[in-house]
């Protein structure tokens, strides 16, 4: 996902190979053969929620990307008396902030499973859900 530079990429892209590695090494086979269209083990549940979290991911960077271009487009076309410049500003730290929050509701979703086998999976199902209903608050702003 493009965010700031720096700012998410590295932590939701460490934090998907943790998730699936751990799963790999205790479950290898399955997470080779993992049928995400019927998931029948708990580690295949895991490495298809990690999945379902890159599928994700990819789509939310690349609405990012339309909006921060509109976002830069508004700031440059912003003219007296009505200029409103600070648009890219905004939305870079508007993301910032839910990527914060994002990971934080996640983490007590983990929580709650701590310790259990689905914990990894409840995890990225949660961030999963929380960056598909991003994108769509994102893509409202191509509409306007």
């Amino acid at each position: 996902m493009h965010h700031p530079r720096g700012i998410f990429a590295p932590i939701i892209a460490l934090t998907v190979m943790l998730l699936v590695a751990a799963t790999w090494a205790v479950h290898p086979a399955a997470a080779q053969r993992a049928n995400c269209n019927e998931p029948r083990s708990q580690a295949e549940m895991t490495v298809c929620a990690g999945k379902d979290l890159e599928k994700a991911d990819r789509e939310l960077n690349r609405v990012y990307k339309l909006v921060r271009a509109a976002m830069v487009k508004n700031d440059a076309g912003a003219e007296p008396p009505l200029q409103k410049k600070g648009f890219k500003k905004a939305l870079i730290q508007a993301q910032r902030a839910w990527i914060t929050y994002r990971d934080r509701h996640c983490e007590i979703i983990g929580l709650e499973w701590y310790g259990g086998s689905g914990q990894s999976a409840a995890v990225s199902i949660c961030l999963a859900a929380m960056t598909r209903a991003r994108t769509a608050q994102l893509k409202n702003f191509l509409t306007r």
